[in-house]
């Protein structure tokens, strides 16, 4: 690493916080990326401007195991566009997003991605344009495939966590499994009008599988019924979950699930024995 940017870095910071007017001119300066950027400032114990609201609570140590940390959301739609936009806010360094569908009209009511000028396009390559225009220093990798049992090991491969976002019961019974098998965490959550879940299956576990055999899990996705703020309050508790996963916080008790219903305003914690 040159030693005038490691210098031009340290001049640039107020308080040790570096602006993104900094990051522009070093990469003119320079010639480099918009993370390798990034990676400098936090490596030599720097602060990101942008993340400065949320220093306190992840720290420098904290900040650079998000830029580090590579996560794959598998489903680009209702759950999926609000994930992109957090974990991208929230400084994750490396999106790999997943998702074979076309945003249509009946996606402009919940799918934060979703707009006017987006229908028919790809949902991973607009969330791929939303991510460039807020974070530019998040990779983002693109894939335009629908998870299934022949490609979800190369789809995964070298991701730290994996987040379902998917609208199918066999495909994120699939994804479970394949995560299982590859001993990698899941953070999962599905929403169906007013009630939603969310849970955390450690490496390893068939936390998913046990899930949707329990007799007190409602059938998520039988109703194609979804709302915005539905969709929002799923994403915004995995966004939380990721986080704390890739921070090494306990993200929830062994073999417990969240369900909640909106309509009541209940939020609900099961426990199960493990598998």
């Amino acid at each position: 690493m040159p030693e005038d940017l490691k210098a031009f870095l340290h001049s640039a910071a107020m308080d040790g916080l570096v602006d993104w007017q900094s990051y522009e001119t070093a990469r003119q300066l320079f010639g480099i990326s918009y993370p390798e950027i990034e990676r400098v400032v936090l490596e030599q114990g720097l602060f990101p401007k942008r993340y400065a609201a949320q220093q306190q609570l992840f720290q420098l140590e904290g900040q650079l195991k998000l830029f580090r940390a590579r996560v794959a959301v598998v489903g680009c739609g209702g759950l999926g566009s609000c994930l992109v936009e957090m974990l991208a806010r929230t400084g994750i360094g490396t999106l790999r997003l997943i998702d074979p569908d076309v945003f249509a009209e009946s996606n402009l009511n919940r799918q934060l991605l979703c707009t006017i000028d987006s229908l028919g396009r790809p949902k991973v390559e607009v969330a791929a344009e939303r991510i460039a225009c807020l974070n530019p220093a998040v990779t983002v990798t693109t894939v335009a495939e629908a998870l299934d049992g022949k490609n979800a090991r190369r789809l995964l491969a070298e991701v730290d966590v994996v987040v379902d976002a998917l609208d199918s019961i066999p495909v994120r019974r699939e994804l479970a499994h394949v995560c299982r098998q590859m001993n990698l965490p899941l953070v999962h959550g599905a929403v169906t009008g007013w009630y939603g879940q969310v849970a955390v299956q450690s490496p390893g576990d068939d936390l998913v599988s046990r899930l949707y055999s329990h007799p007190g899990q409602p059938e998520m996705e039988l109703s194609p019924d979804n709302f915005s703020a539905g969709v929002a309050a799923v994403a915004s508790l995995q966004a939380v979950l990721a986080v704390k996963v890739l921070l090494d916080v306990e993200p929830l008790p062994a073999n417990a699930w969240f369900s909640f219903d909106l309509k009541e305003v209940d939020l609900e914690r099961i426990d199960f024995g493990s598998g």
